[in-house]
């Protein structure tokens, strides 16, 4: 009996220890996965010493009738400067995420806001106002960016209309096409064609990186028998929509990965495009199709947009 207590006592004490140090690793490994998930694998984002003036983020919820009426969330930056001339007016590129995504990942892991501030500070290009709307109901919903079967499913124009009037009403714009790109990552790309060629008047600047053109055949999203997929396919579209795009001078900008499996369908988009005379800039990049190609590439996307829209 005498050694009994001591005994438990010992293995109480291990006990707690092992809860302990499990405790602190699934601490760490959650750290660890949150870190992941927010900035996939990279350092958190941070602004180069000589940028004195860092653009800001703002958070917003904008009601849209495309979408039943609820709100939807997006984020807005505003480039270094803005509240410091407030006679001054800016273009905006519209930025449409991926699948699975969340409008945040071009701030916390492409940077596009380091790229704006950078670029800024360095007079390599003019300030944009940056707009990214949450695409989806959920990181994991799958929606396509596209007005799809249902009611309550206008993403297209949820983006097309109820964004750009919002953002127009609100903050200091070049309202018109010369004022507006539209770009977007993997089906982000692919959503900005779509919405470009849908709207051929909407923006100057169109941009998709490692993007599609030929939309998957996804039953919750165009129908049971696809009824809406030819709605939908930008190489059907284009040829109706080539004479508006000419006349409102929008540029097509967007690259493929060398091992990206997408790399022949956007290579034909191309030769679309020139047959029909739309400008445009069609890339292969080294790199697949992942975070860090678009990382990589996020000051060559932000340059060829600051380079074609107008000045404010």
């Amino acid at each position: 009996m005498t050694l009994a207590r001591p005994f438990g006592l010992r293995a109480a004490a291990l006990t707690a220890a092992l809860c302990a140090f499990l405790g602190v690793g699934l601490v760490g490994a959650r750290g660890y996965l949150e870190n992941f998930l927010t900035y996939r694998g990279f350092a958190p984002p941070r602004e180069p010493a000589f940028v004195s003036q860092p653009g800001t983020v703002q958070h917003l919820s904008i009601p849209s009738p495309a979408l039943g009426g609820r709100a939807q969330e997006a984020y807005v930056y505003l480039p270094s400067g803005y509240a410091q001339h407030p006679h001054r007016r800016y273009s905006v590129l519209y930025l449409l995420h991926g699948f699975p995504g969340r409008p945040l990942a071009f701030l916390q892991t492409v940077q596009m806001g380091i790229v704006d501030d950078t670029l800024t500070a360095r007079l390599r290009a003019q300030p944009l106002i940056l707009v990214m709307p949450f695409g989806s109901t959920g990181t994991f919903n799958d929606q396509e960016w596209v007005n799809g079967i249902g009611a309550a499913n206008g993403w297209s124009t949820f983006v097309s209309r109820d964004v750009v009037q919002y953002v127009d009403t609100h903050y200091r714009t070049i309202a018109s096409a010369r004022g507006r790109g539209i770009a977007g990552l993997s089906e982000g790309g692919y959503g900005a064609i779509n919405i470009a060629v849908h709207h051929p008047r909407e923006f100057g600047v169109v941009e998709s990186w490692s993007g599609y053109v030929r939309p998957d055949k996804l039953h919750s999203i165009f129908g049971r028998n696809l009824q809406l997929l030819p709605a939908n396919d930008p190489r059907l579209l284009l040829r109706q929509a080539a004479p508006s795009l000419r006349t409102s001078g929008a540029y097509f900008w967007f690259y493929s990965g060398s091992t990206d499996r997408y790399r022949q369908q956007n290579a034909a988009f191309a030769g679309q495009l020139s047959a029909l005379r739309i400008p445009y800039s069609y890339r292969l990049v080294v790199g697949g199709h992942n975070w860090a190609i678009w990382r990589a590439n996020a000051a060559l996307a932000y340059l060829a947009a600051a380079g074609r829209l107008a000045h404010g």
